[in-house]
């Protein structure tokens, strides 16, 4: 299985789980709603933060463009499934979410994935880097 698949699957369902999670909470507890959405926004983004970082440090061949599907794989995913998710556990929701959920909802999910990646890459580069350099002067 290519690894931007693996990588857009799984964020994907992260994401859905977070949107349903948080749309949860936000209806049980509408006036604790903006700290949640504030911690699982910082989940998110640190978690696609981190694999980036992670897969450059590692030297992972092609992992740019492997982020860049993965994040078009997760955006679109991310999106259905938070319908999907929302429709089974929340609320009421139902085929007339997709559209919004498809346009607006997916360009989010593929930036918050691909942007926090992004920075990982360029921040597993300079840890890799300096773990290099350490190895050298030893």
């Amino acid at each position: 299985m290519r690894t931007w698949l693996l990588r857009g699957a799984a964020l994907a369902v992260v994401h859905a789980v977070a949107e349903t999670v948080r749309t949860d909470f936000g209806v049980h507890n509408p006036t604790s709603r903006t700290v949640f959405e504030a911690l699982t926004l910082g989940v998110l983004v640190g978690v696609a933060a981190v694999w980036g970082a992670v897969d450059s440090w590692r030297e992972v061949p092609d992992r740019g463009r492997a982020w860049v599907l993965a994040a078009l794989v997760a955006g679109l995913g991310g999106a259905i499934l938070g319908v999907v998710g929302k429709a089974s556990f929340v609320d009421q929701s139902g085929v007339a979410d997709l559209g919004a959920a498809v346009t607006g909802g997916a360009a989010f999910v593929a930036l918050l994935v691909l942007v926090p990646a992004g920075v990982g890459l360029l921040a597993g580069r300079w840890i890799g880097r300096s773990h290099r350099t350490d190895d050298a002067e030893a």
